[in-house]
């Protein structure tokens, strides 16, 4: 972003160049007179890269603390579902304990064609590694508020999945490492398989070290012109890794944001400490706008596996004979009236010459 200099940072700039002279050796000088000035020149535009944030913010599709708007009144922008529950510090959506489900949605359907959203969770339990389970996912569905198997959430869903999977299912000598994030599209007719942890069905992932880590375990999704991006943070460096991309992927308005858990036999506390989703600004040329595809089920361009075919239904015996008995009636209903018609225009016309 290039800086613009206001009428006071002029002002101050002169001070500065006034000072300058008073320095006796020249070369300190000259460092310390450019040090102020980039200093003062950056001062803004931190400032404006800070409201720029500030203004795209979608509040009404964001949890943060201290969690208003979330809870069973009216006036509330996020449903609780199962044994999730608010604290002061997190929406824990699972205990650890077995055999639970728990979830959160927005009750405000999504419309946005360029976003972006940040998660910061936390993953912690006393169990040992590989027994634990069973992880939790973010969402952005056409269906809300719905129980299910794939982490807390219906199978055959139709939207964007988000899954961190903390336990391996399949045999150890696939080529995941554990912890597990992943991406999943579904269109309504494809299952997760839990036995293979969703290999089939994964569109990318990595292996992100998300479960009692020491330090804040984030992750980013960012979705532009049809290429969503994953990436995550989990190593205490404040630095965004890349975890999975994805072109080519088309998404339908309307959906809804969430967040689910489960366990089973194994457990662990899945908890959400935010979640904020950002408007983004991005320009589109004449040909991109053209471009745009109005959808209605989700898909990636040149997948097989997300085209959906409508088969028509054919009829059976019984609609086929019900079918020719009301047009027979029909026609006949229509050959009646228009008999009438044809009588009483007929003599109407006689009447005339009398």
């Amino acid at each position: 972003m290039v800086a613009t200099l206001t009428e006071s940072n002029l002002g101050l700039l002169r001070s500065f160049f006034f000072l300058c002279p008073m320095f006796h050796l020249k070369n300190i000088r000259k460092t310390t007179c450019l040090f102020l000035t980039v200093c003062l020149l950056m001062s803004p535009s931190l400032a404006e890269d800070q409201e720029f944030i500030d203004d795209f913010l979608k509040r009404e599709y964001s949890l943060a603390k201290p969690y208003r708007g979330l809870g069973l009144s009216s006036s509330s922008q996020w449903d609780l579902m199962g044994t999730a529950m608010v604290t002061p510090d997190h929406v824990r959506l699972t205990p650890d304990l077995q055999s639970r489900q728990g979830a959160v949605w927005s009750r405000i359907p999504f419309f946005e064609r360029d976003w972006e959203l940040k998660v910061q969770f936390k993953i912690h339990g006393v169990g040992k590694k590989n027994l634990n389970g069973d992880g939790m996912a973010i969402w952005l569905t056409k269906d809300r508020m719905q129980n299910g198997p794939v982490f807390g959430n219906m199978d055959q869903f139709v939207g964007l999945g988000i899954l961190l999977d903390t336990y391996p299912n399949a045999d150890k000598t696939h080529d995941k490492s554990f912890p597990y994030v992943s991406l999943m599209l579904g269109n309504g007719t494809l299952s997760y398989d839990h036995d293979s942890d969703g290999r089939h069905t994964e569109l990318g992932g990595c292996t992100a070290m998300v479960r009692n880590a020491i330090y804040d375990t984030s992750l980013l999704v960012r979705y532009s012109k049809n290429r969503l991006k994953l990436m995550v943070d989990v190593d205490g460096k404040q630095e965004w890794k890349d975890c999975a991309d994805v072109t080519g992927l088309r998404l339908p308005p309307g959906y809804f944001f969430g967040a689910s858990s489960a366990t089973g036999d194994l457990s662990d506390n899945h908890d959400i400490i935010s979640m904020k989703l950002y408007q983004l600004t991005i320009e589109r040329s004449l040909e991109e706008e053209q471009e745009e595809e109005d959808v209605t089920v989700p898909r990636v361009d040149d997948m097989d596996q997300f085209t959906v075919e409508i088969q028509e239904e054919s009829m059976s015996g019984v609609q086929f004979f019900f079918t020719v008995l009301f047009s027979i009636l029909g026609l006949g209903v229509l050959a009646v009236v228009g008999l009438v018609v044809y009588r009483r225009w007929k003599e109407n016309r006689r009447k005339r010459f009398y």
